[in-house]
C-alpha cells in the first residue's frame, strides 16, 4: 500500500507525534556525543599519542590535542554551509523528502555507532566519523524540519514545533542520564572508563537508529517522485534550483531580515550553551560532577519550557512570545555577569536557560515555517540550518577576544548580551505579517528543466 497520500491532512495526531519522535531520537547525538563524551575521550587519546614537541600527527600534520575536535567541528561546520542548500534543492525538486531524511539519519545514526571502534591506535577515527555524522544529523535536520508545514496547520505550528523541541529534550536528557549513571559506575560493573565511553557514543548512535523507526513509519510522503530526464542528474538540478532560489530572495525582504535577525541572536544562545561549562569551572570553581548535573537540568527543565513558550505564542503572539524569550536571554547574561558566585546560582542559571532555551529555538522555527514559499521548504530550511551553524564561531571569537583583553571571564560573558539586543531590535524591526504574506502570495517554483 502506497504511503502518498493524494489529499494529505494536517495536524494529524499520529503523524505530528511520528514526526517529533525524530527529535527525541537524534538528541541523543547532540547530549551524549557532542556536548559530554566525545570531546574529552578523543582529546585524551590524541594527547596520549602525541610525540615530543606535544603534537599528535593526522596524515603527518601536527595538530596540537585539545585542537584536534575543535577543528573537526569546523570542517564539519562548513561542509554543511556548502552542502545542505543542495540537498535541500535536490529533495525540493525530487519529492523524494522523506527518502533523504531516512537515507542521511540511516548514515549519521551509523557512522555513531561505529564510534565504539575509537581507540588509541585510531585516535583520529574519533574526528572523522564525527565529521561525517555530524554533517548527516545536519541534513537530516533540513528535510525533518522543511515536514513542519505539511503536518501541521499555520495556527498549530507554535504548538507543533515546541513540542518536537521538548520532545528532543526529554530524549536527550533521558539517554544522557542514563549514560552518566552507567559511566559513574563503571569500576564497579568491572569496565575501564575508556569502554565505557565507547559504549555509551555508540549508545547515541542506536539510540538515534532506533527511535526514528516511529518517524520513518508515520511520515507520509506529501507527492510522487519526480523522476529527472535520462541526460540529467539530481545534482545538476540541485545547482539551477538553488540557483533560483537565492534570485528569488530578494522577493522577501522580510523574510531575509527575519533570517538575519536569527543567525545574531542564536549566535548568543549557541554562545551560552558553549561557554557555560567554561564559565562555571574557571570562574566559579565548579566540579565535572557538578557542571553534569547542570547540563541535565537544563535537559529536563527546557522541556517544559519549550512547551510553556508553545503555550504563550499562543496567547500573545509568536513574534512577541520570541522577543520575551530574547529579553529573558538577555537577563540571564546580566545575571551571570553580576549575581553568579557559587554553586546554587549556577544551578539557578540552568533552571533559567531551560526555561527559554527550547522556547526560542522551537518559535523561532515556527515562525520560520509561515514565511516559506510552498515547495521550496526544504531549500529554505537549508538557509536556516547553516544561518545557526556557520556563524556559530562568532559569539565564542567574541567571548573569547574579550577575556583576552580584559582578563575577566565575567566582562566576556556580558559582551555576549550584544548578540541578543542586536537580534531583538531586528526582529521587531521585521515585519513578520508582511513576510507570511509575501510567502502565500508566491507563484509555485518554476522547473528548472524547463527551457
Amino acid at each position: 500500500m502506497s504511503s502518498i497520500t493524494t489529499r494529505p491532512m494536517v495536524d494529524d495526531r499520529r503523524e505530528i507525534r511520528g514526526w517529533a519522535m525524530y527529535d527525541w531520537a537524534n538528541s541523543a547525538f547532540s547530549t551524549t556525543v557532542g556536548t559530554v563524551f566525545l570531546g574529552p575521550y578523543v582529546t585524551e587519546l590524541a594527547r596520549a599519542a602525541a610525540g615530543p614537541d606535544g603534537m599528535a600527527r593526522f596524515l603527518g600534520l601536527p595538530v596540537a590535542p585539545a585542537s584536534f575536535l575543535p577543528f573537526a567541528i569546523s570542517l564539519s561546520v562548513l561542509l554543511q554551509v556548502f552542502f545542505l542548500p543542495m540537498l535541500g534543492a535536490i529533495a525540493d525538486y525530487s519529492h523524494i523528502r522523506k527518502q533523504m531524511l531516512i537515507l542521511f539519519a540511516t548514515m549519521g545514526a551509523s557512522a555513531t555507532v561505529a564510534m565504539f571502534f575509537v581507540t588509541a591506535p585510531v585516535w583520529w577515527l574519533g574526528g572523522v566519523l564525527f565529521v561525517f555524522a555530524n554533517l548527516c544529523f545536519g541534513a537530516s535536520i533540513v528535510f525533518y524540519n522543511a515536514y513542519l508545514p505539511d503536518i501541521a496547520s499555520p495556527e498549530q505550528r507554535d504548538r507543533v514545533s515546541s513540542f518536537g523541541w521538548a520532545m528532543g529534550y526529554l530524549g536527550g536528557g533521558l539517554l544522557l542520564l542514563f549514560n552518566l549513571i552507567f559511566f559513574q559506575f563503571h569500576d564497579a560493573l568491572g569496565i575501564s572508563s575508556g569502554l565505557a565511553v565507547r559504549i555509551n557514543l555508540a549508545s547515541a548512535g542506536l539510540w538515534w537508529l532506533g527511535f526514528s523507526m516511529f518517524t520513518w513509519r508515520r511520515l507520509r510522503s506529501r507527492q510522487p517522485q519526480r523522476e529527472l530526464p535520462s541526460d540529467t542528474g539530481y545534482f545538476s538540478v540541485g545547482v539551477r534550483q538553488l540557483r533560483q532560489t537565492l534570485r528569488d530572495l530578494r522577493h522577501f525582504p522580510q523574510t531575509v531580515q527575519f533570517l538575519l535577525a536569527y543567525l545574531i541572536y542564536n549566535d548568543g544562545v549557541q554562545t551560552v550553551i558553549a561557554i557555560s561549562a567554561i564559565f562555571g569551572a574557571e570562574e566559579l570553581g565548579l566540579d565535572v560532577g557538578t557542571l553534569s548535573m547542570v547540563i541535565l537540568v537544563v535537559q529536563f527543565v527546557a522541556f517544559f519550557g519549550a512547551l510553556f513558550f508553545g503555550w504563550l505564542a499562543g496567547r500573545t503572539g509568536t513574534k512577541r512570545a520570541l522577543v520575551i524569550s530574547l529579553i529573558i536571554w538577555s537577563v540571564v547574561v546580566i545575571y551571570a555577569y553580576g549575581f553568579l558566585y557559587d554553586a546554587a546560582g549556577f544551578f539557578i542559571l540552568g533552571v533559567a536557560v531551560g526555561v527559554v532555551l527550547g522556547g526560542s529555538q522551537a518559535l523561532s522555527r515556527s515562525l520560520f515555517s509561515q514565511m516559506i514559499p510552498v515547495g521550496r521548504e526544504a531549500e529554505y530550511f537549508s538557509l536556516y540550518e547553516i544561518s545557526e551553524r556557520g556563524t556559530s564561531w562568532l559569539g565564542p571569537f567574541v567571548f573569547a577576544l574579550v577575556n583576552q583583553f580584559t582578563g575577566s571571564l565575567r566582562l566576556a560573558i556580558l559582551s555576549v548580551i550584544l548578540f541578543f539586543v542586536v537580534g531583538l531590535v531586528l526582529l521587531v524591526l521585521t515585519n513578520t505579517a508582511e513576510a507570511i504574506a509575501e510567502a502565500r502570495r508566491a507563484e509555485l517554483p518554476p522547473d528548472p528543466l524547463a527551457a
